[in-house]
């Protein structure tokens, strides 16, 4: 999961290079921090959160195949 959200980030944003993804195992499930450049943030949310979402989405969609719970949370 962390390297699908890694690719999708980095076509998202202008400076690639400053993204990061720390995958931790919880009780909960896993949860993915996904970490990019001040001022690719609201490329990674979008507009009322509908890339925010959609990544989400497709992320719960492949984790579902592996019947796994996994967190997706953007921080700056």
């Amino acid at each position: 999961m962390k390297k699908l959200v890694e690719v999708i980030a980095k076509s998202l944003v202008d400076n690639p290079d400053e993204v990061t993804v720390i995958e931790t195992e919880t009780a909960k499930g896993t949860v993915i921090e996904l970490r990019v450049a001040q001022a690719d943030m609201g490329k990674v949310i979008g507009k009322q959160g509908r890339i925010a979402k959609a990544l989400r989405t497709v992320v719960k969609a492949a984790a579902s195949r592996d019947d796994k719970k996994v967190i997706v949370e953007i921080q700056q």
